[in-house]
């Protein structure tokens, strides 16, 4: 059996903001494989079904992205797998285009804090990771643009921290997402 899990965060009001777009993307293979992500188990909305020959979990962690280790553990050691070979984590990153896939077999959390809950609860890098490009292709308020663009970093303006920055950074993903979901 392998385990998909996506990341993002439970309720209504975080559905279709572009951090939650790990449960969107398991919404998706949802969809195509003609199940419902809706059984309570192990902390997680979770569904069960088939992809060629494989068996297949889906999982939405219900524990909030941060600690979505919690989760993640404990389905791995009810249904007995091996995270190095049957765990599958999607997840949102600002520092890729919108749209791009990055797959890896191992790796760090990237200073994603739901995939740092999940290394820490089950003591491996070593999942294969699925991390699904948020960051806009244009300019954000404030001057600010994406990293990776050819510009230089996102640099703080006189009297702002870079948290700020950062959060405009934040405000423009979900700007874009808004407008690509109309």
């Amino acid at each position: 059996m392998k385990l998909i899990v996506g990341l993002g965060n439970p309720g209504i009001e975080y559905q279709f903001t572009p951090h939650n777009i790990g449960f969107l993307v398991l919404d998706r293979l949802a969809e195509r494989l003609q199940v419902q992500v809706n059984n309570r188990h192990c902390k997680a909305l979770t569904a069960r079904g088939r992809m060629g020959e494989h068996q297949v979990l889906l999982a939405k962690p219900e524990t909030w992205m941060n600690l979505s280790g919690l989760a993640v553990r404990e389905l791995v050691a009810e249904h007995e797998l091996d995270p190095r070979k049957d765990l599958i984590v999607i997840w949102d990153e600002l520092d890729l285009p919108m749209g791009t896939l990055r797959v890896r077999e191992r790796g760090s959390s990237a200073g994603h804090n739901g995939v740092e809950s999940i290394i820490g609860a089950l003591g491996t890098e070593e999942f294969t990771r699925v991390r699904v490009g948020m960051a806009p292709d244009h300019p954000v308020r404030d001057g600010a643009r994406r990293r990776g663009a050819g510009d230089e970093p996102v640099q703080p303006q006189a009297g702002r921290s870079r948290r700020m920055t950062r959060r405009n950074k934040v405000s423009g993903v979900k700007t874009k997402w808004q407008e690509a979901m109309k």
